[in-house]
């Protein structure tokens, strides 16, 4: 059984709540979970204090049970110092301008 940490989506339509749980890999999002260890609302300012709540000693112990956390949840925990802050990926290449859409864009400046 592979446990993750990760976000299930609570709230209403255009006004997302997370809430911050363990449960089963094979699981729905928004379905079983194990335990709730916190919560996240993204309507509220990123330094309002109530934005992520952590339940610091149950993460703990879930981490050490093998319990592995999201991209967005290792964040979330880097941030608090609960665990390292996870390496930012370079965003993917494939959005980039093409090759002539750059060559324009460079006329354009020089010109």
């Amino acid at each position: 059984m592979g446990l993750k940490i990760r976000l299930a989506r609570a709230g209403a339509k255009k006004r997302p709540y997370y809430h911050i749980v363990v449960a089963d890999s094979r699981s729905p999002r928004d379905g079983r979970f194990i335990e709730r260890l916190g919560s996240y609302n993204p309507m509220l300012p990123a330094e309002h204090a109530d934005r992520v709540r952590l339940f610091d000693a149950r993460i703990q112990h879930w981490l050490s049970q093998g319990a592995l956390a999201t991209d967005r949840v290792a964040r979330f925990l880097g941030k608090a110092g609960l665990a390292p802050m996870p390496a930012w990926r370079e965003q993917p290449q494939k959005s980039a301008p093409k090759k002539k859409a750059q060559e324009r864009a460079a006329k354009a400046a020089a010109g």
